[in-house]
């Protein structure tokens, strides 16, 4: 990945990493605090044992995280039905994988690899990763039981079953000491009413306002939001690498523009970053309709507009993203007010969502769909002419796409060479 000049944006990590992280809360369509529970609940747990306030951030930072490996709503609905599910491993390998790959996360991996695994298949090896692994795992099922719980409205009612089906696993899925803990810990009232909506956003709040912003280099967030896109990718088999696609595709146009002075080099580094990021909204769209072979009904379409400002709601959160929030989010925005999910018009459209706007449509255009085949680079042109002639696209971004069509389609092409 060639580098921008800029070199950094004056953003926490962390901070950029819990915003993001809600996007895999999305997934759980209805439910979107499971991640966050599952990290609370853990701290919890650990503060008992006395570990320190490092440790804690690490091991909050991991339940947010430890469902990364999911994208499919349909996977996401078996690890809620099901308690014990053989098949569950998968996702905790495919997450420990994708952290594994960005340095500053990796430290992650391997408790998350093992979120999954019985504490009576370890005990043998036990270290920190593994009661970590098996911590986050506890917290995990326990958030089972009481989503279902909460969605009932019966969540108090439910507390004596749910500590009863946790300690009838003390010694074999779970750790026998951390579920004294969490039974000494879950007495009081408070530990499940923290639970609800409303305490886990005053929660987030709080950790929120005791981050402190500093530089962060293009690199480190070019990482994370690489990290995020596969996730999204991921969600279907028709839009593997979408999002970078975009990304290098958005790169490049921004490029073309900040050699004749449109856009600085910042402008160009945040329009890469949105291009990462600009479908992380999607992952609360079920699989069957980002894989439906045929037209979409009303409602489908409704569910996947959606998906922008869910992408807004997630990006505005990071101050310091304000622009790129923006970008991501006004993908669909056209200059006759028709697009969506903001109906924006005319110069309310600014010209770096117009041009991510380009890029998603030509990368998309250069990608299988359930319903058509990838399109030759002419075909996609020709595409892209007709929507600069009905006023759906700017007539001079398409004139540098119709001057660069053989370099933007290998853009568009996984891994270009």
């Amino acid at each position: 990945m060639a580098p921008l000049f800029i070199v950094s944006l004056f953003v926490n990590l962390r901070s950029v990493v819990h915003a993001l992280s809600d996007s895999l809360d999305l997934v759980g369509i209805n439910d979107v605090h499971h991640g966050k529970r599952v990290g609370i609940m853990a701290v919890e747990i650990l503060r008992a044992l006395g570990w320190s306030q490092a440790d804690q951030e690490t091991v909050f930072d991991a339940g947010l995280l430890h469902d990364i490996g999911v994208s499919s709503s349909d996977l996401h609905h078996q690890l809620i039905e099901d308690f014990d599910w053989e098949g569950s491993q998968g996702h905790a390998e495919l997450g420990a994988y994708l952290l594994a790959q960005f340095p500053p996360l990796a430290h992650l991996a391997p408790a998350i690899r093992l979120h999954h695994t019985h504490w009576s298949e370890t005990r043998e090896r036990y270290g920190k990763s593994e009661l970590v692994g098996n911590l986050i795992f506890l917290a995990d099922r326990i958030d089972v039981l009481a989503a279902v719980a909460m969605l009932n409205n019966e969540l108090l009612e439910q507390i004596p079953a749910i500590r009863a089906r946790i300690a009838a696993q003390s010694g074999a899925m779970f750790d026998p000491d951390l579920v004294t803990v969490f039974l000494d810990v879950s007495r009081k009232e408070a530990f499940w009413l923290g639970l609800e909506a409303e305490p886990v956003r005053d929660y987030m709040e709080d950790v929120a306002r005791g981050a402190r912003q500093t530089e962060t280099s293009l690199d480190t967030l070019q990482g994370v939001a690489s990290l995020f896109s596969h996730v999204v990718d991921a969600k279907s088999r028709f839009t593997v690498e979408h999002s970078e696609g975009v990304a290098r595709i958005a790169r490049h146009l921004g490029g073309v523009l900040g050699a004749s002075c449109e856009l600085d080099d910042e402008e160009c580094a945040k329009l890469e970053l949105a291009g990462y990021l600009h479908d992380l909204g999607k992952l609360r769209v079920p699989d069957a309709i980002l894989d439906k072979p045929g037209p979409l009904d009303a409602g489908e379409r409704r569910q996947i507009a959606s998906h922008a400002y869910e992408t807004y709601r997630i990006l505005s959160r990071i101050p310091g993203f304000e622009d790129i929030a923006r970008w991501a989010a006004f993908h669909h925005e056209t200059a006759d007010g028709e697009g969506y999910p903001f109906r924006l018009k005319g110069g309310e459209v600014p010209l770096q969502a117009r041009l991510l706007r380009a890029a998603d449509i030509f990368q998309a255009l250069s990608q299988n769909r359930p319903y058509r085949e990838a399109l030759p680079a002419q075909h996609v042109l020709d595409h892209m002419k007709q929507m600069s002639d009905g006023g759906q696209l700017d007539r001079y971004i398409y004139q540098i796409i119709a001057r660069d069509l053989q370099e933007i389609y290998r853009l568009a092409q996984p891994h270009p060479v």
